[in-house]
């Protein structure tokens, strides 16, 4: 099987990139959400270029799916580098109350400038992030109320939005944007496995049997517990590809002759990881 998932770019996205560079001397700092299971694969390399030296808030959003214990390492790994980052999760509500001491805190400077004219100036943040990392679900927890357009796949929020919120800021929503080619071909997989890119468009048992790989290597007990694996079965397998017929048979999904349905396990692994029912598993750890 091959992938077909490295070259991605739909044209509203373009649009995105041009409706950032226009509007971001309207705002006083971008706030930039990621996937707290991929960090490095989730940040867009792009919004860095275009944003320049903008002041900067990292939210590593879904963090109910990602283990804890990485995500401080991420934390640690921005704070090292004299970045801003902070985990958030919209299903449990972790981390939602440190956004606005966050903000405040990063411009401190401008909101000292601000008082000391007397100007009581309202701050605006720039939301951005590549498709379904949470970013309307954020959005709206911060609203109070449905400000903002959710649906569980990626590419829903399409136009320019401008949102107040009850944490201290009024806030421009940005469509969900990737870049136009995935120089690292674990980056495209990531994005893959984690729902960034639609499925539709993908080769969803490749990405699957990467998923397999993956769950081998960073996290096999929790692989293996998931679908009664036998480490002496897991063992025996010689390629990637048998690790993911292996989950098939485990599920009973077999078809005439015996065969495995192999679109069933792809779409199987897929759901169950995204939804954390295989465990809290992060992808990706810092660099040292």
């Amino acid at each position: 099987m091959q992938s077909d998932v490295i070259q991605w770019f739909p044209g509203h996205m373009a649009k995105t990139r041009r409706l950032i560079t226009e509007n971001l001397k309207e705002v006083d700092i971008i706030v930039e959400i990621l996937d707290a299971r991929i960090p490095y694969s989730s940040k867009n390399p792009e919004i860095a270029k275009i944003i320049g030296d903008k002041p900067t808030l990292t939210i590593l959003n879904k963090a109910s799916l990602a283990n804890k214990e990485i995500t401080k390492k991420w934390i640690e790994y921005y704070k090292a580098r004299g970045k801003y980052a902070i985990s958030v999760d919209c299903i449990s509500g972790e981390g939602l109350g440190l956004i606005s001491g966050a903000v405040k805190s990063i411009l401190a400077d401008k909101i000292e400038r601000y008082e000391s004219k007397g100007m009581n100036k309202k701050l605006r943040a720039m939301f951005v992030g590549i498709p379904n990392v949470g970013k309307s679900s954020l959005i709206n927890k911060i609203c109070g109320s449905k400000k903002a357009k959710v649906e569980n796949r990626p590419g829903v929020t399409l136009n320019k939005q401008w949102i107040p919120t009850n944490v201290g800021f009024d806030l421009m929503d940005m469509p969900g944007v990737l870049w136009p080619k995935f120089e690292e071909k674990a980056v495209g997989e990531n994005l893959a496995i984690t729902g960034a890119i639609k499925d539709a468009i993908l080769d969803t048992e490749y990405i699957a049997m990467v998923l397999c790989a993956r769950l081998k290597n960073i996290a096999p007990s929790e692989f293996m517990a998931r679908y009664k694996i036998k480490a002496e079965e897991l063992d025996s397998c010689e390629t990637d590809y048998e690790v993911f017929e292996l989950v098939g048979r485990k599920r009973g999904f077999l078809i005439s002759g015996g065969e495995i349905n192999t679109e069933r396990t792809a779409a199987t692994l897929l759901e169950e990881f995204r939804s954390a029912k295989i465990g809290a598993i992060s992808l990706e750890i810092p660099e040292a």
